[in-house]
């Protein structure tokens, strides 16, 4: 056994198929789940017949022609322009805010002339921060700067994040942008699609290789073991003739807690059968500031799927607990960034042990992202370009 990776979600599996095919070393994926995918996961529903994205919604998008072109040998793509809505007092509008959302919210003249007014001081076809916006002389930009601070962003970012709108940092604030075009598209990528037979068909397919086992249900421990002393880690023993451990669980988790917990925000996903061929307009719909959930997310859209029901996911955020739900999203600041640095500093420690992936890096990825990590990687251990 030359290589052990824990974790057989899309980091995982990109990193086995590359030592696998491009060493040709031996590679065991052990996961702890009973499935592959990660939070990537997608089944068939039996009753409809619809792909659910168990884990929410994934649109995969990239500007990166290798990344592209690496995912497309294990997969053909339902290509997808993701064009998601939002309830704004009482309206369904297209978001991200852009000049077709001011013509959905306000009268035409009104809408125009904020129309005329960003294109005449910004030009068309830019994103500009709702602070930047902020900063202007005209009332009219000040004015629809302070609009979607206040009915697009600053209740979802509460409900998302569970901070009050005073707790949220300003940086968070700064990236929100209004798009000076009647572009509806959330992503503008080069390349943007869904694996025309699923993700976790995706991750199969990267698996399915002479090299790679894959063992399911499978705690790490059961193939790690780990020295202890009265500081926490200090040294951890391969087994057999394994080279390298690639580890994409939790890294404050692999080194028990020794500095405390790094914080998360978990979901909590309420999937819904609806006798009724669409329950809603797009694929997604947001909801900044009516109910306990942040979106409504309908999964025939994704492949085109044709039912007379339908299967939607209603997304709850909430506190990460352990023990009690998973892990999502990093929370992002200097003190959290500090405390990574710690679990970081004892992982360097350890030759021959690598943290990949969200959870090892504690870093939220977008999937391209993730793909590009792993390459990156996959060089510095000495492998061939991917």
């Amino acid at each position: 056994m030359e290589n052990i990776i824990v974790g057989a979600g899309l980091s995982g599996a990109v990193l086995a198929n590359l030592i696998a095919d491009k060493l040709g070393e031996k590679v065991v994926v052990i996961d702890r789940r009973c499935v592959v995918g990660g939070n990537i996961y997608d089944y068939k529903d039996k009753e409809t017949g619809i792909t659910v994205q168990k884990y929410g919604p994934h649109i995969f998008h990239t500007n990166n022609k290798k990344v592209w072109d690496y995912l497309s040998k294990f997969t053909k793509w339902n290509y997808f322009f993701f064009k998601p809505n939002a309830i704004m007092e009482g309206n369904c509008v297209s978001i991200p805010f852009n000049l077709t959302t001011l013509y959905e919210l306000f009268s035409e003249s009104m809408a125009q002339r904020i129309e005329e007014k960003l294109i005449n001081r910004f030009g068309y076809g830019v994103k500009v921060p709702i602070l930047k916006l902020r900063d202007e002389d005209d009332e009219d930009l000040k004015f629809i700067a302070q609009y979607v601070y206040k009915h697009m962003f600053e209740n979802y970012t509460s409900k998302q994040w569970g901070l009050k709108p005073e707790e949220i940092d300003p940086s968070v604030t700064a990236r929100v942008p209004i798009f000076i075009s009647h572009d509806c598209r959330y992503f503008q990528d080069k390349y943007q699609g869904i694996p025309i037979n699923g993700y976790t068909k995706m991750i199969e397919n990267m698996l399915n290789h002479p090299n790679i086992e894959v063992k399911l249900n499978t705690d790490s421990k059961e193939y790690v073991i780990f020295s202890h002393n009265e500081n926490g880690v200090d040294s951890l023993k391969k087994v057999s003739s394994c080279k390298r451990i690639f580890y994409s669980g939790a890294i404050d988790e692999f080194f028990d807690y020794k500095y405390g917990q790094l914080p998360y925000r978990s979901l909590d996903f309420d999937i819904q059968t609806v006798d009724k061929e669409y329950f809603q307009k797009s694929a997604m719909t947001n909801y900044p500031n009516n109910y306990d959930f942040t979106r409504i997310t309908e999964h025939k859209y994704f492949l085109n799927e044709k039912s007379d029901k339908s299967v939607i996911s209603i997304e709850y955020p909430q506190q990460f607990v352990l023990g009690e739900n998973e892990r999502y999203y990093p929370i992002s600041n200097s003190d959290t960034q500090n405390l990574y640095e710690k679990y970081n500093d004892e992982a360097a420690k350890i030759d021959g042990l690598y943290f990949i992936g969200r959870l090892g890096e504690y870093k939220y990825y977008n999937m391209d992202l993730a793909v590009e990590r792993i390459f990156e990687l996959f060089e510095k251990i000495g492998g061939l370009n991917a």
